[in-house]
């Protein structure tokens, strides 16, 4: 297996990096994050959140305002353009030249950085076997398919050893399907080479798979960062509750512990009092007969989807409620039923 260098791998540090455009357009507040050699950090939100602007700022291309500063390691890189930092790039649109070969393309940065050929042939031969392309190699652009151009684009940017990979929306462009099988395949790519990267996406499927943590920004904001475990089932905010997976709301009030609101109540886990929303995944309610539960509803739909059923249920806050299981009893429309929520499933929106 190639390694990217016999040093380790470098770590990457934003401290209060915020970006003003000279048209005044406020793109992110000040952030300061740190990311440790070998660590795959993905930075996750809805478009226009400043996540491709922080992308940007790492690889030279974006300058912070004043008083910010990016380092690689111990490397203050701020004011250096991007030819300069060593990094490897994978866009959106893959930026393939399409007058070239498969080859050419992946040798096209040892080229530029005048590698010898001896050299640049060896580390070619390796990327195309890495990524499993090497039959391709005198294939034009064009008479490749999207995976395999997305491939080409990867090989491209690490066959030159870059001390830092940065990925920016490398599946948006991909079918479904493709996407899933290639988001694993990245994910084992990484891990393997030991590189610190940092991949840019609006899919939160994406986000959970590859990352080791997530960054997740709203409006120039880090709203939230942590593992994704963390962050599905520990949310910060609403924003963040309601952006990854899907969370139920239940807009009530706490008194003497308790939560309550249309549908029915529950012990409240905090020392909160007065209005209060609060949240739940789908697959962490427990169905029960109306009589035994916390909450009761009717059914307004439901959806067999195989594995699991989708239960729609109305009545039990302002909005209807999502709720999934694995049970495989009979359930009709209009039929009252309850849930049932256990404290430490209970998400505190407040």
């Amino acid at each position: 297996m190639m390694t990217m260098s016999n040093t380790h791998p470098t770590s990457i540090e934003l401290r209060n990096c915020a970006k003003t455009f000279p048209d005044g357009t406020r793109a992110l507040e000040p952030v300061s994050l740190t990311i440790a050699g070998g660590e795959t950090i993905v930075l996750l939100g809805p478009s226009g959140c400043g996540k491709t602007t922080t992308l940007r700022m790492i690889a030279g291309l974006e300058s912070p305002d004043p008083g910010g500063q990016v380092l690689f390691g111990d490397d203050d890189v701020t004011g250096r353009p991007i030819e300069d930092r060593n990094v490897g790039m994978v866009f959106q649109s893959y930026a393939l030249f399409p007058n070239m070969s498969v080859a050419e393309n992946v040798a096209y940065g040892l080229r530029v950085r005048k590698t010898p050929a001896a050299e640049s042939s060896k580390r070619v031969n390796e990327m195309l076997e890495m990524m499993r392309i090497s039959d391709l190699a005198q294939r034009r652009i064009d008479q490749l398919s999207g995976g395999q151009r997305q491939r080409v684009a990867l090989a491209r940017a690490i066959a030159v050893r870059p001390r830092v990979l940065l990925l920016d929306e490398p599946l948006t462009a991909l079918d479904a399907s493709l996407r899933e099988r290639l988001r694993i395949e990245i994910d084992g790519l990484l891990r393997s080479l030991d590189i610190t990267a940092v991949y840019v996406t609006h899919d939160q499927a994406e986000a959970m798979a590859i990352g080791d943590r997530i960054v997740v920004m709203n409006h120039g904001i880090v709203a939230q960062i942590g593992s994704p475990k963390d962050i599905y089932y520990r949310p910060a905010d609403a924003f963040v509750a309601g952006f990854i997976g899907t969370t139920n709301t239940l807009s009530g009030a706490v008194k003497d512990g308790v939560f309550t609101c249309r549908g029915g109540s529950v012990a409240w886990p905090g020392s909160v009092s007065g209005k209060a929303d609060l949240g739940f995944r789908p697959e962490d309610a427990e169905l029960t007969a109306p009589e035994d539960a916390q909450f009761r509803g009717t059914i307004l739909n439901t959806y067999f989807l195989g594995d699991r059923t989708k239960i729609i249920l109305d009545g039990i806050g302002e909005k209807t409620v999502v709720v999934e299981t694995s049970d495989r009893s009979d359930l009709q429309i209009g039929q009252e039923m309850g849930i049932n929520l256990q404290s430490e499933k209970i998400l505190t929106l407040c």
